[in-house]
C-alpha cells in the first residue's frame, strides 16, 4: 500500500536536506581550508607573520636550548609521546588495523579511500614541502630531531587526515548523534593535540601547524565528498565496492 498524506514526503525531503547539508558543510570546509593555507602560505613571507611565529618559538622556549621548555618538566616528556601520534610509521601502522576492520565489515569503499587518503596526505605534505622548501625553527631550540623542510607540517597534515576520515568513517556505525559527536571529537581532538605538540617542541613554526590542519582538513572533507558521491552511485548499481551493511552474528 503506498503511503498516503504529506507526512511520508516531509520525511525525505527532510532526509535529503540533511544529506545535502553535510555535502555543503565539507564543500565549505574545502574551500575555507585551502583558503587560509594560501593566506598562510603568503604570510609566512611577511614580517607580521615571521614575527608572529618568532614571538610564539620565544614564549614556549625562552632560550636556545631544548631543556628550558615553558610549563612542567613532565610536559615535554608528554608531548614527545604525543607527537608520535601523528608519524608515519604510528599512523601506517593504525591505518593497517583500520583498513582491516573495514574490510571485516565489509566497508570497501571506506577501506580504499582511507588509504588513498593516507598516500594522497603524504604526497601533498611532501609536494608542497619541496615547493615552499621553509627553514624550521633553529636547531638550538628544537627538542626532536627533525627531517624535510617546515612548511606545512607533516605531522599536522596527516594527523588530520588521517583521524578526520577514520572518525568520519566509524562515526556511520553509530546511530545515536551523541555517539557520532563523541567519534568526530575525539578525532579531532588528536589531530589538535599532535599539531600543538609540534609547535611546543619547536619541530615548526605555528603557521606551519596551521597551514597542516588546514590543507589536512580540506582533503580529508575531500575525501568524504568522493566517498558520499561514489557510496550513493554505486548502491544504486548494487557494485561491489560500495559499503555494506556490518554483519550482525548471532
Amino acid at each position: 500500500m503506498l503511503p498516503s498524506g504529506p507526512v511520508p514526503y516531509l520525511r525525505r525531503a527532510i532526509a535529503f536536506a540533511r544529506v545535502e547539508f553535510a555535502a555543503l558543510s565539507a564543500l565549505m570546509i574545502i574551500g575555507l581550508g585551502v583558503a587560509a593555507f594560501a593566506e598562510l602560505a603568503d604570510d609566512m613571507t611577511e614580517t607580521d607573520g615571521r614575527n608572529f611565529d618568532q614571538a610564539v618559538l620565544w614564549a614556549l622556549r625562552p632560550a636556545a636550548d631544548p631543556s628550558n621548555a615553558l610549563g612542567p618538566w613532565w610536559l615535554e616528556t608528554a608531548a614527545n609521546d604525543l607527537t608520535a601520534l601523528g608519524g608515519i610509521s604510528v599512523l601506517t601502522l593504525f591505518a593497517v588495523a583500520a583498513v582491516g576492520f573495514l574490510l571485516i565489515q565489509r566497508k570497501r569503499l571506506s577501506a580504499v579511500l582511507l588509504v588513498l587518503g593516507l598516500l594522497g596526505g603524504v604526497a601533498l605534505s611532501e609536494g608542497l614541502k619541496a615547493l615552499f622548501e621553509r627553514e624550521r625553527p633553529p636547531s638550538a631550540y628544537q627538542a626532536v630531531e627533525t627531517l624535510n623542510a617546515s612548511f606545512p607540517s607533516g605531522h599536522a597534515l596527516l594527523s588530520t587526515v588521517f583521524y578526520l576520515s577514520l572518525a568520519v568513517m566509524l562515526s556511520r556505525a553509530f546511530p545515536r548523534r551523541r555517539l557520532k559527536i563523541y567519534v568526530l571529537g575525539v578525532g579531532i581532538l588528536i589531530a589538535v593535540l599532535v599539531g600543538l605538540t609540534r609547535i611546543y617542541l619547536a619541530a615548526h613554526w605555528a603557521t606551519d601547524v596551521f597551514a597542516g590542519w588546514s590543507i589536512g582538513a580540506a582533503w580529508a572533507m575531500a575525501l568524504w565528498l568522493v566517498s558520499h558521491a561514489v557510496g550513493r552511485r554505486q548502491a544504486r548499481a548494487h557494485a561491489a565496492l560500495v559499503d555494506e551493511p556490518a554483519l550482525v552474528e548471532t
